[in-house]
């Protein structure tokens, strides 16, 4: 079946493009730059098409005959809702590699769709949210009556282009946690405490990722929140940012500061990614104050995307799923992280 790669030319899309190739698969190379993805097609030998999404019947001329799209055009607050309804019209299975609650949101209010046009709807098949995920549903089966659940992972790793500009957006918009259910808005650093991801004690502080979404449909747990590892100057500096939100948020600025990662950010490169690991950290409570942690170590977050989303590539191509929205863990299991390159087993523990 043909399956195709859209944002090829992208930091991410092009390195999965690389591996696909180098494990006898031939994906549809895609973009809507037409040098570089022409560029990239050759030099894979792999078939192309070149397209942008602002208009609906160009995104579907441009899908025709897929099976699949695996989507890693960001920022995906912009690009996915199109690819989602060129998927839904042309009946192919969605897959992408964001990390932003909203866009989760968005795919998982198309469920009733996606069972009738007869698709998988699966976003966030990359570091974003596949450990994390996987984490949120192992503590979900070491404690079914969970009320609270927190995630966190714990890396070295750079960030591309692409989700520095992601992070470039979420300035403005603060933090956010699952609250009884409902996704409540915080300032940002809303959250701070020490936490043991792996390697000692650590201070850390709330932070906007997927897991706020996701987590929700994976576990049914209703109270989630998420954690990253900070020097204490830094969440310090965090919070004195919400003075500022306004003007980070203001189009202008969000523009200027998307310009300069253009410019300046270029990605982990191949021996970063090789050489950097990363922890992942969940911990689940019930209502008599019960705990149980999990942690794991996983590869270096862009590696671990590279193999997860082609993973999941994979399952879908070779297997027949269930249409509908889901998860990554909700559809390939809590075990699914550590089958992947560079994963551990879960370790598990009160505290």
């Amino acid at each position: 079946m043909q399956w195709m790669i859209y944002g090829a030319n992208g930091y991410t899309g092009e390195l999965i493009a690389r591996a696909a190739k180098q494990g006898g698969l031939s994906p549809v190379l895609a973009g809507r730059d037409a040098v570089r993805i022409e560029a990239l097609a050759r030099e894979l030998d792999l078939p192309h098409r070149v397209f942008a999404l602002d208009a609906a019947d160009r995104v579907r001329d441009g899908l025709a005959g897929m099976a699949l799209v695996l989507h890693c055009a960001g920022p995906f607050s912009a690009t996915s809702a199109p690819m989602i309804e060129g998927c839904l019209a042309v009946g192919a299975h969605y897959l992408d590699i964001t990390g932003e609650i909203a866009v989760f949101e968005h795919a998982q209010a198309q469920r009733a769709r996606a069972e009738q046009a007869g698709i998988v709807i699966c976003p966030g098949v990359g570091f974003d949210v596949i450990p994390t995920d996987c984490v949120a549903l192992k503590l979900k089966e070491l404690m079914p009556e969970a009320t609270h659940l927190s995630l966190g992972f714990e890396t070295a790793s750079g960030l591309s282009p692409g989700t520095s500009k992601t992070v470039i957006e979420g300035f403005s918009t603060g933090c956010q946690v699952r609250r009884d259910g409902r996704i409540v808005d915080k300032p940002l650093a809303w959250g701070r405490r020490v936490i043991d991801f792996g390697a000692g004690p650590r201070s850390a502080m709330t932070i906007p990722w997927g897991d706020v979404s996701t987590a929700w449909y994976t576990t049914g747990i209703p109270n989630i929140d998420t954690w990253l590892p900070l020097p204490r100057a830094a969440i310090a500096m965090a919070r004195l940012g919400n003075l500022f939100r306004p003007v980070l948020g203001n189009r202008w600025m969000q523009a200027r500061l998307k310009g300069l990662v253009t410019r300046y950010v270029t990605g982990p490169d191949a021996g970063a990614r090789a050489r950097l690991t990363t922890r992942v950290w969940g911990e689940a409570r019930n209502a008599r104050g019960d705990r149980k942690v999990v942690r794991l170590m996983t590869a270096n977050g862009y590696a671990l995307t590279i193999d997860g989303a082609l993973a999941v590539v994979m399952h879908l191509l070779s297997t027949e799923a269930a249409p509908g929205c889901y998860t990554p863990a909700g559809m390939l299991g809590a075990d699914f992280v550590t089958r992947l390159p560079g994963s551990g087993a879960f370790s598990v523990s009160d505290r």
